[in-house]
């Protein structure tokens, strides 16, 4: 079984450190920087069809767990497992909260597919700050907080799946009643969820001892330890162990593994990323680290 201390190793943080500050100190100096290395694939397409005769671990969530070839970390995921033992299913949707990816009917599709027996990582906070209460153009945002309250809106786009197909208004809950709505229907299934904090985006602000740290809340992350604890769903947090991470390599390094913007990461960062994951799991002694690979810690 891969077995991981709080970050992999020291060895390991200090291979990712050789490696991306190398990158930047080339960068700098306006010389090519070394190849960044690409992590091995899984071949298996994340939607084909699931061995039913196995458990299956879901991956639902937003970009940061699948957005493009490689640069989510739930295309990163399978290879840390015995797929012999379980199916990795990746269902992460690019740009969706936890209101928009049951609303638009990919979370029915996941239940279609769910079994007794399975695991479901959940993991939002990117996409549901937008538009609270009232119609947004990607009818994606939320209530805040973990309450009941809800109000009805005029339905911006038509859905064309899930539950308000058809429909010209759209009851809004909060972000603790979409999240207990996903517990309540898999527990039915027969399958346990597990609850992931927020991804960590590249922004750094000074901390009480005046060094840089970086994001590691976007304004869910107490949400996501009072619905857990309120519904017995287990909470891994993956942003401390990403975060611990990046702070050991620095602003500038952390940098080079978001091409794009600060949320969005290259194949090596997803891969980082990856390994968060699973080391969470371990720290959280979830239950499906029974079927992790046997092998060695991971580079990053």
């Amino acid at each position: 079984m891969i077995v991981m201390t709080k970050f992999s190793s020291c060895a390991a943080a200090a291979a990712v450190a050789v490696v991306l500050t190398g990158f930047a100190n080339a960068q700098v100096a306006g010389t090519p920087g070394p190849t960044l290395p690409v992590p091995d694939q899984t071949n298996v397409r994340h939607d084909a069809a699931l061995d039913p005769n196995l458990p299956t671990i879901f991956v639902v969530g937003d970009s940061t767990a699948r957005n493009g070839a490689d640069l989510g970390w739930g295309d990163h995921f399978a290879h840390y497992f015995d797929t012999t033992k379980v199916n990795i299913a990746n269902r992460a949707i690019a740009g969706r909260s936890a209101r928009s990816y049951m609303n638009e009917g990919a979370w029915d599709k996941v239940l279609a597919e769910m079994k007794p027996g399975d695991y479901v990582l959940l993991q939002w906070g990117h996409n549901d700050g937008g538009g609270p209460l009232t119609p947004d153009f990607k009818a994606r945002g939320e209530g805040k907080g973990i309450g009941d309250e809800s109000v009805d809106i005029a339905v911006p786009v038509p859905y064309k799946g899930g539950p308000y197909a058809g429909k010209t208004v759209e009851t809004v809950h909060t972000y603790g009643w979409y999240n207990r709505k996903y517990f309540a229907d898999t527990r039915a299934k027969g399958a346990t969820p597990i609850l992931l904090t927020v991804t960590v985006r590249d922004i750094w602000t000074p901390g009480p001892d005046g060094k840089l740290q970086i994001e590691h809340d976007m304004g869910y992350r107490d949400y996501d330890f009072q619905i857990a604890a309120a519904e017995k769903v287990l909470l891994v947090d993956m942003a401390a162990v990403a975060a611990e991470k990046f702070e050991t390599v620095g602003p500038y390094a952390t940098r080079m593994l978001f091409p794009i913007d600060h949320t969005h990461t290259s194949a090596v960062g997803a891969e980082m990323n990856a390994a968060s994951v699973v080391t969470a799991l371990q720290q959280a002694k979830a239950p499906l680290v029974q079927y992790l690979a046997p092998q060695k810690a991971p580079t990053y």
